[in-house]
Formats: C-alpha cells, sequence, structure tokens
C-alpha cells in the first residue's frame, strides 16, 4: 500500500465552496439566547454561537461536515497511536452566563485535563475549558471566533477554512498563531493536507496510511501517561 503521507504538498488547492449556511441575530439577551436553545431540538445539525448579544445559528453543508469529520479523525488516530487520552466533548453547549457568551462548538477535546474530567459530565462553570477546540469556517462568521474562544480560556484552538490550518495557542489572554500544534508538536500542516487529499478519494486507505505514518513517528514521541 503506497503511504501518501511520504509524499509533500501544501494548503488544498479547492475552488471556493459553501460550507455553511449561516443567520444572525443582534441585539438578543442572555434570556432570549437560552430560549432558543431550550426551544431547539437536542438532535439538530443547526449550530449556536452567542457573542454578549449577537447569535449566530449554523447550518453545516456536506463541504463543512467532509472536512470537520476527517479532522476529527485525525485527531482521535494520533491520540490512538501515541497511546494518550482523551474525552470527546464534540458539539457540547459550552455556556458561560458570567461571560455572557455560549458555543456550540464542532468539536471539542480534553486531552491534557481528561483525567481531571473523565467518567463524568462536565460543568464548564467550574471545570477548566475543552483543551483544544475546532472550528470549520468556510464561509464568513460574523463572530469573532477567536477573541470568542480566548475569552473562555481555551488553551489552542484550531480553524480550518476549506483550504487552510491554523493553529492557534493563548498566551496572556489572546491566539497567537502557531506552525505547529502544542498537543501533537511532531506533526507538520502537511500530514494533514495529505491526509485530507487523500481521504477524498478513498477514506480507508487513507485512514490505514495514517495510522502507519503515525505508529512509526510515534515510536520517537514520548507522552504523558
Amino acid at each position: 500500500m503506497a503511504n501518501a503521507l511520504t509524499q509533500t504538498t501544501q494548503a488544498i488547492a479547492l475552488p471556493p465552496t459553501l460550507g455553511e449556511k449561516r443567520v444572525t441575530l443582534h441585539g438578543l439577551t442572555w434570556d432570549g439566547y437560552l430560549q432558543i436553545v431550550h426551544a431547539l431540538p437536542q438532535s439538530r445539525a443547526a449550530r449556536l454561537t452567542y457573542d454578549q448579544g449577537t447569535l449566530e445559528i449554523t447550518m453545516p453543508l456536506e463541504d463543512h461536515e467532509f472536512a470537520l469529520r476527517l479532522i476529527e479523525r485525525f485527531i482521535i488516530i494520533l491520540i490512538v497511536e501515541l497511546g494518550m487520552k482523551i474525552k470527546t466533548m464534540g458539539s457540547t453547549t459550552m455556556n458561560r452566563a458570567d461571560l455572557n457568551r455560549g458555543s456550540e462548538p464542532d468539536c471539542a477535546y480534553y486531552i491534557q485535563h481528561q483525567p481531571q474530567v473523565a467518567g463524568r459530565n462536565v460543568d464548564f462553570a467550574t471545570d477548566p475549558p475543552p483543551d483544544l477546540v475546532v472550528e470549520v469556517d468556510i464561509t464568513h462568521t460574523d463572530i469573532d471566533k477567536n477573541r470568542f474562544y480566548a475569552s473562555l480560556g481555551v488553551p489552542e484552538f484550531w480553524r480550518y477554512d476549506g483550504r487552510e490550518w491554523r493553529i492557534y495557542q493563548l498566551q496572556a489572554g489572546e491566539y497567537l498563531e502557531q506552525s505547529h500544534s502544542p498537543t501533537f508538536n511532531w506533526v507538520e500542516k502537511d500530514d494533514l493536507y495529505r491526509f485530507l487529499e487523500q481521504a477524498q478519494q478513498d477514506e480507508v486507505e487513507a485512514e490505514l496510511a495514517l495510522r502507519d505514518w503515525a505508529r512509526k513517528k510515534g515510536l520517537g514521541v514520548k507522552t504523558e501517561s
């Protein structure tokens, strides 16, 4: 089996796509936001982000979901092959009444703090925020996601716009863009791009290649138990 991860590539060159449909409401109170959250069914595709009076309702489309599920698979494979631990939060609602902000991120994960929240429900009012949050924003969003998740204290934030993977690390209350993930500091951006590119043709082949590559790379990587 040819290992596509041994090749060199750059950010995927794709034509513009419509990744999401969005509706934005302004001047909405916290109580009004909560009423909308409680009125909507839990099993829904739409995701809500509330930022101090502005509510953005996002309906992911195929390109969004395809990229998101593969990025999540990328993360899980790295975690498994390196023998790390993880608690996956998915798009669990992260409400912070004290900050007048609430979010249903595309994906959120406890990795470094997994032992602290393992085996129980997370209380965002008292527990630390997820160690890693991932957002796919292919189309324009009216919410400043960097400022938003920095205010929640999320240590690491990934953004993917359908072409480029941006990695941010929280430092002194603000995000600084990094060339490597603080969690997976031996992973290059090209490694994700290659995985996504191959998965467009064959997801099974892409996963097998990634697992093989991660297993070999992981032999020289020390991880905390």
